[in-house]
């Protein structure tokens, strides 16, 4: 039989430890901590000696004290010092949190994102958030949000159901970019009874008129299934990881454990989710810190 003293020692042991995985989950992983991700996946129809360097970024959710504008500014400056050919932006620029001291204008964020620099030039795609947080939108049913607005103005290319050509090094590839999935809620207020989705993923792909492969943004991973094998690589955020991870167990999802986080892959298509940067709901992470992406396609040309 455990002795009195034994238990107490043992719960005290328990209580501390808790509040010191507490303090770290809401305190260090999302303000302090900032990874890079590197992927170097096979690609069915990629060519093997075309080199393509991808960074992606997603689920800024800019707020006080989570995401200023230093902290974006860190984060842009970590992502142009790895040199990618390209930068794509997955969505979720602002926040939906209660949690927060203040909120980041997008008069303010978006020229720091505009500070991105690549060969290739910055690509966005718009996230959930950036539709349920624009009221003046949510009432109309439809865009331009202000954040797409924001995007605009600092130079950055905006995907809604479309797809651009793009050469590098004399070879083709396709950039596809989705709407959002999850843009308009029931909401009884705006006299909206079921959900109203902004993505067109058949339209996207129409777009498309040769054989390049074809790389696409969703910020929502929850299309993956529908996307067909012409896609060789589809890129989602929105789930952060779940933002707590136990190994490779996520207790709270929005996409389902499969396609939650990391790459997967179903028969010849691969799709990677990133654990994004931000927060949402809940302003804690653990065991999934937040991240930038980058992704290596190809064989890097020795010199």
């Amino acid at each position: 039989m455990i002795s009195r003293r034994t238990f107490l020692k043992s719960a005290g042991s328990l209580f501390a430890g808790s509040g010191l995985m507490g303090t770290y989950a809401f305190a260090i992983e999302p303000l302090y901590r900032l990874k890079v991700t590197k992927y170097q996946p096979q690609l069915t129809g990629w060519n093997k000696n075309f080199h393509l360097k991808i960074a992606v970024l997603t689920d800024i959710h800019a707020c006080k004290p989570w995401m200023d504008v230093e902290r974006i500014r860190h984060i842009v400056n970590k992502t142009n010092a790895l040199k990618p050919d390209i930068i794509l932006l997955l969505g979720d620029y602002v926040s939906g949190m209660n949690l927060v001291t203040g909120y980041v204008h997008s008069d303010d964020w978006g020229p720091v994102l505009g500070e991105l620099k690549a060969p290739l030039g910055v690509h966005a795609v718009l996230g959930n958030h950036d539709w349920w947080e624009d009221p003046v939108a949510q009432r109309r049913g439809a865009g331009p949000t202000f954040v797409h607005k924001a995007l605009s103005r600092a130079g950055i290319a905006i995907y809604e159901n479309d797809a651009l050509k793009i050469t590098h090094k004399g070879k083709d590839f396709w950039l596809a970019g989705l709407g959002d999935q999850l843009a308009f809620p029931p909401r009884k207020r705006f006299g909206r009874k079921k959900w109203k989705t902004m993505d067109d993923l058949s339209g996207t792909l129409a777009q498309v008129t040769d054989e390049a492969p074809v790389i696409l943004m969703a910020h929502e991973p929850d299309v993956f299934p529908r996307v067909p094998e012409r896609v060789c690589l589809t890129l989602s955020g929105h789930t952060h990881g779940g933002q707590v991870r136990i190994g490779n167990y996520a207790p709270i999802n929005t996409s389902g454990q499969k396609h939650n986080y990391g790459l997967v892959k179903e028969g010849k298509k691969k799709l990677i989710v990133s654990g994004g940067l931000g927060c949402s709901m809940l302003p804690v992470r653990f065991g999934t810190p937040p991240e930038i992406v980058l992704i290596e396609l190809g064989q890097p040309n020795e010199a």
